[in-house]
């Protein structure tokens, strides 16, 4: 199993990082994409994809963030982006839903991390969220010079799935889907996500699983408990649990050449 979505930069992990890790391992869990989220959590998260076995990083500046990029953003995620650690640019998109960047801010950093993504030949690691039409149109003239890309944390309809799909893109599914008040129409769209185009996460610290049993005491997700995820999944897509695993794990293995990223990091 593989994690693609893990803030393991969250102050939430500062009290016992090394233990989120260890339990992961233990749990099953036998790689992680660390997501970089600003130009500063990118280098955080490097750093650490460096540090941990079996773990790679993004680098990138979410939508949130975008009214912090600068004429220097791109030659700072461009270095970082050298390391053979970090394997994909992101996570970048679009977030229209609370504006924290203004939409202009968002297209204009958003459109810079995809040029820089195709000068590098690295996949996009992406973000959507009420901004679907604006997202595919900033996309679309990239497509044919990217190596691929997913949109992580997807959570919208099967129409948005299908346009997703169509373009050759891997969705990234997290516990949203176990949530019985806002995931039942993403749990009824599971079954038309072609098994070789579906990545799971668990977006840690977010994003608890709610039907977790029993309840863990506390609300801070973690990567270990990815397989409660997978074993969610599989059982509303009809699958084996096991075969969906290796087969969301070879998805990530060539979306990010990961093959070519441990030649170069000797893990």
């Amino acid at each position: 199993m593989f994690d693609i979505g893990v803030n393991l930069t969250s102050s939430q992990f500062d009290p016992d990082r090394n233990e989120v890790v260890a339990r992961a391992a233990a749990a099953g869990v036998t790689g992680m994409l660390l997501t970089g989220t600003n130009l500063h959590e990118s280098q955080q998260a490097a750093a650490l994809a460096a540090r941990y076995p079996n773990c790679w990083s993004t680098a990138g500046v979410h939508p949130h963030d975008s009214s912090s990029w600068h004429e220097e953003s791109t030659d700072v995620l461009r270095v970082l982006a050298s390391q053979p650690q970090v394997v994909a640019i992101g996570e970048c998109g679009l977030d229209f839903n609370r504006n924290f960047s203004t939409p202009d801010e968002q297209a204009r950093a958003f459109t810079a991390q995809l040029a820089l993504a195709a000068e590098l030949s690295l996949p996009v690691f992406m973000h959507c969220r009420d901004a679907h039409e604006r997202f595919l149109e900033l996309l679309d003239p990239w497509l044919d010079k990217l190596p691929g890309g997913v949109l992580h944390c997807f959570t919208g309809t099967a129409l948005e799935a299908q346009a997703c799909l169509d373009r050759g893109l891997f969705l990234g599914i997290t516990g949203w889907v176990c949530d019985e008040r806002r995931g039942l129409e993403l749990r009824e769209l599971l079954p038309l996500i072609p098994a070789d185009r579906l990545m799971l996460e668990t977006d840690a610290p977010y994003l608890l699983p709610r039907d977790l049993r029993p309840k863990p005491a506390s609300r801070r997700n973690e990567p270990c408990y990815l397989p409660h995820i997978l074993h969610q999944v599989a059982h509303w897509r009809g699958e084996d649990p096991h075969a969906l695993a290796e087969i969301t794990t070879a998805n990530v293995e060539r979306l990010f050449s990961l093959a070519d990223a441990r030649r170069h990091t000797g893990t």
